[in-house]
């Protein structure tokens, strides 16, 4: 008998990262052109009102908008240098963090309100006379560098966190929040419907990817659930997200249901549901933020790097998320429509497959280290405690393979003391229950 699957409404996509790196472009490019508006259009405005706003003479006014325009273009030049560093710093923990936490689409805009600033003051600065001296303007541009400077000092104190392994892990662990929630639903399983029967088997229209190789990111499920209700149809996806796919794959069969045909359905209607792109995201891709945190871990456990407590910090958030994980539907899933019918169905990771990505390498890797050891103790604990009795046979595994690997790495007699204790904190957190005090 086929195990029955999960199964959930459809949910819309909160904006994928090159939709928010769009609108990030698009701000800066506004401010940019703003500023250079307002240059011109505010002075135009002050020769028909009366003069307000600080006390300056031409010259004195002319000489601050310069410094003003000068010092915004010295430190847009200072903050692209800034993210560089930055961008390399964490390349150094994963080269795929950059592109999966989307941390520096922010600083397109600060620096296109920075070069709107000097572009108002540069173009504010023309509209100087001896006789006619826009005050307003002048005040304006003293209020945008205010602005600025309080915009720079947040976003500078937020890349200190972003440059640390900890603060990597924390944003990798936010998003995967977000996505488990969205993507696993606590609720019931039901049972798989039928695939097609012998009479419509050859009704079955594949979907196939018609561009270059391409890694699948995300579907639009809304629309792909109205579009197989309305045609009376299933959608089956033979490819799950993440999944790479090489031009002429197949990536979902159309199915009739009913004796329905849905032969005004075309596979390029179902094709433009799916998006594609060079490289995997988290947006709909909870397996993608456990590798995440894993590269993060064992990059961190590698002889050339040899820092031990940013694993540890991972280890915090994929405990986090397998606690998340642990009591809900996994696997594949099917989506209902508005009657409570299941119309498109999907591959996906389950309990077992996330268990083995958030957790094997690290044990692999870290075996040799006591802190490590010992985190890895904690959170095999932790979670088994909190799993249902079904799925703790995998949590078992990796405490028996932690056992024999650390036992085979940790020849010496301290050492191996100091491992055998489950220690949230990896090492020097207190004592479990029960130890006398030392």
């Amino acid at each position: 008998m086929t195990p029955p699957v999960r199964a959930r409404a459809p949910r819309r996509s909160r904006g994928s990262h090159r939709a928010r790196n769009v609108r990030s472009r698009g701000a800066a490019v506004l401010l940019v052109v703003l500023g250079a508006f307002l240059g011109w259009a505010v002075p135009c405005w002050e020769r028909h009102l009366p003069s307000t706003g600080l006390g300056f003479d031409a010259g004195t006014a002319q000489a601050t908008l310069a410094a003003i325009a000068g010092g915004m273009i010295t430190l847009a030049g200072f903050i692209v240098t800034a993210i560089t560093l930055v961008i390399q710093t964490v390349q150094s923990m994963s080269p795929r963090l950059v592109s999966a936490l989307g941390h520096f689409s922010r600083y397109l805009v600060l620096f296109g309100l920075l070069i709107g600033t000097a572009l108002y003051a540069l173009v504010a600065l023309s509209q100087v006379r001896e006789d006619l001296v826009p005050r307003g303007s002048v005040t304006l541009a003293v209020g945008l560098v205010l602005v600025d400077s309080v915009v720079v000092l947040r976003l500078l104190a937020s890349l200190r966190h972003a440059v640390t392994g900890g603060g990597l892990s924390r944003g990798v662990g936010e998003r995967l929040r977000t996505v488990i929630d969205q993507t696993y639903p606590p609720g019931p399983a039901v049972p798989v419907p039928p695939t097609a029967d012998d009479a419509h088997r050859g009704a079955r229209v594949p979907v196939v990817h018609g561009g270059g190789p391409a890694v699948l990111l995300s579907v639009d499920e809304p629309k792909l659930v109205r579009l197989a209700a309305r045609h009376g149809l299933r959608i089956r996806f033979v490819r799950a997200i993440g999944d790479f796919a090489g031009a002429g794959a197949t990536i979902a069969l159309l199915e009739p249901v009913g004796g329905r045909r849905g032969a005004d359905v075309r596979p390029a209607h179902v094709g433009a549901c799916v998006r594609y792109g060079p490289s995997r995201t988290v947006e709909q891709d909870a397996a993608y933020g456990f590798r995440l945190l894993a590269d993060i871990a064992i990059r961190a456990l590698s002889p050339a790097v040899n820092d031990p407590t940013t694993a540890v910090q991972a280890l915090d958030q994929i405990e986090d998320a397998l606690l998340r994980l642990a009591p809900r539907p996994l696997g594949d899933a099917w989506l209902l429509d508005g009657g409570g019918t299941p119309r498109v169905s999907y591959p996906a990771p389950g309990w077992a497959d996330f268990v083995s990505l958030a957790l094997d390498e690290t044990l692999l890797y870290g075996s040799s280290n006591p802190q490590i050891v010992r985190r890895l103790r904690a959170l095999l604990e932790r979670v088994s405690a909190a799993a249902p009795q079904s799925r703790r046979p995998e949590l078992a595994r990796r405490t028996a393979a932690l056992e024999r690997l650390s036992a085979t790495a940790l020849s010496d007699p301290l050492l191996a003391a100091v491992a055998d204790v489950p220690d949230h904190q990896g090492l020097g957190g207190p004592a479990p229950r029960g130890d006398s005090p030392g």
